[in-house]
């Protein structure tokens, strides 16, 4: 069943690779004229005084679950507005720079086996790096046990700069891992590095999902899903069943980029780290996957992203919203059935908050995390 399952997934999400220029677009592109209008939104903050809010989750019930970058932490927010941080046990957080407690995700059965997931800088042995682990919360919520380590020997370097790291549950039940290239020059098109690309794995175990192109390699090569980024903050899943990722620019062209199995897209400053080559180098041998939505220069610094539903969106409904940081704002952008571009929005009901990290759509509506440094707020946004 689930060969049969990775598949059609495959199948879905496996056109022939092309070699295609980027998609260029301005930040706020209006849409064109239609009788249905844009709708106004409402916004209400959830949860303040946070230090960089990296991810928020429903757990169901109206409980939240939000990570804290640089605390190292993980947090349970409850309906009546309660928070207690949850005891990981055993857990070697690291935190430096743009690395610490990140993403966050919870397993679809969570009712039942309380797993959750978190990719974070780590202590191990021979120094810090990016891991993966499934844990286990207790029955009362308040403490955590690790189950496994999903990922290990993510390399990050000492000042934790292009971390990562995003994590995403598919609808096949496998886990995506979004990463950072380390800010090392030949990580994004070396295939056995697990840096500036995506992972596609087994969530339970955490083996190489068996629809990977190389599932049978006996390298680190046997979890990469696509290669060639250069710093994965964002991914997303659509209702077609494509999958999506939002990444940083050097000083231009933040990308959003549709993902095809084995796909590179074109990430290689070398030698050393040059960041003057493009994002997409198409100079390469082999064929490159040019960017669906681009921010030319300078860069907003694009992160998470997830795609619109619910009732009251409008002409919103379905597009991808993706939070912006350096340029302050929550971006809707909105792709055809075949994935092209057609315009975005930043509404101005979201321009006010500063820095906005990670969404998350709950329902019919989205919760987005400011990542101003202090005071830091998770914020409700419906359509009014």
């Amino acid at each position: 069943m689930r060969a049969s399952l990775a598949a059609a997934l495959a199948a879905l999400t496996l056109p022939l690779l092309a070699t295609t220029a980027p998609t260029q677009a301005a930040d706020d592109v209006p849409p064109p004229t239609s009788r249905t209008a844009l709708p106004r939104l409402k916004v209400t903050v959830v949860r303040s005084g946070l230090e960089v809010p990296w991810d928020v989750q429903s757990i169901g019930n109206g409980r939240l679950l939000y990570t804290e970058r640089d605390r190292g932490t993980v947090t349970l927010l409850r309906a009546n507005g309660d928070a207690r941080r949850v005891r990981l046990r055993g857990a070697r957080i690291w935190t430096e720079g743009e690395t610490g407690m990140m993403s966050l995700q919870v397993d679809p059965r969570f009712a039942k086996n309380r797993r959750i997931y978190t990719c974070t800088g780590w202590r191990a042995a021979g120094g810090p790096e990016v891991r993966v682990v499934a844990w286990r919360l207790s029955d009362d919520l308040r403490s955590a046990r690790r189950v496994r380590t999903l990922v290990d020997d993510i390399a990050i370097n000492s000042a934790g700069i292009h971390g990562g790291c995003r994590l995403l549950i598919l609808r096949d039940g496998s886990l995506l891992v979004g990463t950072g290239d380390s800010r090392v020059g030949r990580n994004p098109q070396r295939l056995r590095s697990l840096n500036g690309k995506t992972l596609r794995l087994d969530r339970m175990t955490g083996r190489p999902w068996p629809g990977n192109r190389w599932a049978d390699a006996k390298s680190n090569k046997r979890y990469v899903f696509t290669y060639g980024h250069r710093n994965v903050q964002g991914l997303a899943q659509r209702g077609d069943g494509s999958l999506w990722s939002v990444e940083h620019g050097t000083d231009r062209d933040d990308e959003v980029n549709l993902l095809r199995r084995g796909g590179n897209y074109g990430w290689n400053p070398v030698p050393g780290y040059n960041e003057s080559v493009p994002m997409t180098d198409f100079s390469l041998p082999g064929k490159q996957i040019g960017a669906r939505w681009r921010s030319g220069h300078p860069t907003i610094a694009t992160s998470g992203a997830t795609f619109v539903g619910g009732a009251g969106w409008g002409r919103l409904k379905g597009t991808l919203a993706v939070g912006v940081l350096k340029g302050s704002r929550l971006m809707f952008v909105k792709l055809d059935q075949r994935g092209r571009l057609e315009w975005t929005r930043a509404p101005k009901a979201m321009r006010q908050y500063g820095r906005l990290r990670s969404v998350t759509r709950v329902g019919n509506a989205l919760l987005v995390t400011t990542s101003n440094g202090s005071n830091d707020k998770i914020l409700r946004v419906r359509p009014r």
